[in-house]
């Protein structure tokens, strides 16, 4: 195996009324939520499956597949700890994680800070590890036009001795 591996991951939820907006295992206030299996956290998503593509395994619809019952209204914050759990048993370690959440609105800065603790906490990293920015499209597209929102990240995970 190399001694540092990269992964990207993507993830895009719908916006919808009557669920709970969660990003970065934050449960951020505001009148629509993602629409998903689980509990849509776009951020944790993206992030799993940068870490799932470093490590070459596929990606969450494969270990977390929405046709499975038992993952259902799932904690994106313990399905992460399954795979930072992975990525131990495989011998590696976060080097850093940088991930984008895309959306117009709401705006995501309040909440940085407590997504970056929960990250860091769920791959268990140094908190100085794990970026997390968030961009609008300027009203463009489907994020722009405020039907949903997406996440992209990359990590670098480095071989344990």
């Amino acid at each position: 195996m190399d001694s540092f591996r990269i992964g990207h991951g993507y993830d895009v939820h719908r916006l919808v009324a009557g669920r709970d907006l969660i990003l970065g295992g934050v449960n951020i206030p505001y009148e629509k939520g993602l629409l998903g299996h689980s509990d849509a956290d776009a951020l944790l998503h993206a992030v799993m499956d940068a870490v799932f593509g470093a490590l070459a395994m596929g990606d969450i619809g494969k270990h977390f597949p929405d046709t499975d019952e038992k993952y259902r209204g799932a904690d994106s914050m313990k399905l992460c700890q399954v795979v930072s759990a992975l990525m131990k048993d495989a011998g590696y370690a976060v080097g850093n994680i940088d991930v984008t959440v895309i959306a117009q609105r709401p705006k995501i800065a309040p909440f940085i800070s407590d997504m970056k603790k929960n990250v860091a906490s769920a791959f268990a990293c140094d908190e100085a590890c794990v970026n997390v920015k968030a961009t609008t499209e300027e009203g463009l597209g489907f994020t722009g036009q405020g039907e949903g929102i997406s996440a992209h990240a990359v990590c670098l995970l480095f071989k344990q001795k």
